[in-house]
């Protein structure tokens, strides 16, 4: 099975190919404002990597967030054009899980956060298992000052993971059961991987389904129709 995964839920974006035999081909930037101009050349440039067209893709993977809204439009609409174009079903992937399943550490409950700006941050808990990590409560977004009042009420010790470097080092000081990870960004390559776990067990969505986890009201009025048609993947 041939995936393409996508990833913008961050100011980091990321596309990679792969089958059941591994990664075949990915590509990484890192610019807040360049995710839409990025991403077909980075497809282009993938596919030409693994010697394959478009139409050889069977499913089409992508993160849908949360994140700032801007960057998840820029890659969901992509995906979706992508999808559309070659006929392939389509595995939503969340961002947090994205960065959860590659916390290094096999004790600490982790900690996955997005910056959303505006002062805010995405946050959700994981526990580790052997393997990968099991969701341990719901996203949510939250202020800085908040998040830290919620680690200080943890039991157990903890591991943030994300853009954590984006937030004042003030939120951290004298969280003595805390700790700093990686990685920063979700990446594709992570994606890629929970797609063919995913896939494999049938779990596709069509495209009409696969929509941004944006968990707070929309900078602009979201248009679906106008919002699936603006990639411009070609047939």
């Amino acid at each position: 099975m041939k995936i393409l995964a996508i990833d913008t839920a961050t100011r980091a974006s990321s596309v990679a190919i792969g089958d059941k035999d591994g990664l075949k081909g990915q590509s990484t930037n890192v610019d807040r404002r360049g995710h839409l101009k990025f991403l077909i050349p980075a497809i282009d440039f993938c596919l030409e990597q693994a010697g394959w067209t478009a139409r050889d893709i069977d499913v089409v993977a992508v993160d849908i967030g949360p994140g700032p809204y801007t960057g998840l439009r820029s890659g969901i609409s992509t995906a979706h054009a992508f999808a559309a174009a070659v006929g392939a079903p389509m595995v939503a992937v969340s961002s947090l899980t994205t960065l959860a399943l590659r916390a290094a550490t096999g004790r600490r409950r982790i900690w996955p956060i997005v910056d959303m700006r505006r002062g805010q941050i995405a946050v959700a808990p994981f526990t580790p298992l052997p393997g990968g990590v099991a969701p341990d409560g719901e996203p949510e977004v939250v202020s800085p000052e908040e998040f830290r009042v919620m680690l200080e009420r943890e039991v157990d010790e903890s591991l943030v993971v994300g853009d954590w470097q984006s937030v004042s080092e003030a939120t951290w000081t004298g969280l003595h059961r805390v700790r700093m990870g990686r990685p920063r960004y979700p990446s594709a390559e992570t994606i890629l991987e929970i797609a063919h776990m995913m896939a494999d067990k049938g779990n596709t969505s069509p495209l009409d389904e696969v929509r941004p986890m944006y968990l707070r009201e929309a900078d602009v009025q979201i248009n679906w129709k106008a919002f699936r048609s603006e990639g411009a993947w070609p047939v």
